[in-house]
C-alpha cells in the first residue's frame, strides 16, 4: 500500500478526532470550572485564570495536531 492512500485517510481522520477530543475537554474543563465558582464564588478569580490557562494548553494541542496534518498533506 502506498504511503500517499495511509496518509489521504488517516490525515482528516486524525483532526477530527483531536478536534472532539479538544471539545470534550473543552467542555470538561468550563464545567468544572462554573460549578467551582458556584460554590466558592470568592475564588472566582482564581478559578477563571486557572480555567483560561487549561483552555490555551487544550487549543495549543489541536493547533498543533491541525498544523502537522497540514504538513503531512503535503506530501501527498
Amino acid at each position: 500500500m502506498d504511503y500517499k492512500i495511509v496518509l489521504a485517510i488517516t490525515l482528516p481522520l486524525t483532526v477530527a478526532l483531536t478536534a472532539i477530543g479538544s471539545a470534550f475537554g473543552l467542555g470538561k474543563a468550563v464545567s468544572s470550572a462554573m460549578d467551582a465558582t458556584s460554590r466558592q464564588p470568592e475564588a472566582a478569580n482564581k478559578i477563571i485564570i486557572a480555567l483560561l490557562l487549561g483552555c490555551a494548553f487544550i487549543e495549543a494541542l489541536t493547533i498543533y495536531a491541525l498544523l502537522f496534518a497540514n504538513i503531512l498533506a503535503k506530501k501527498i
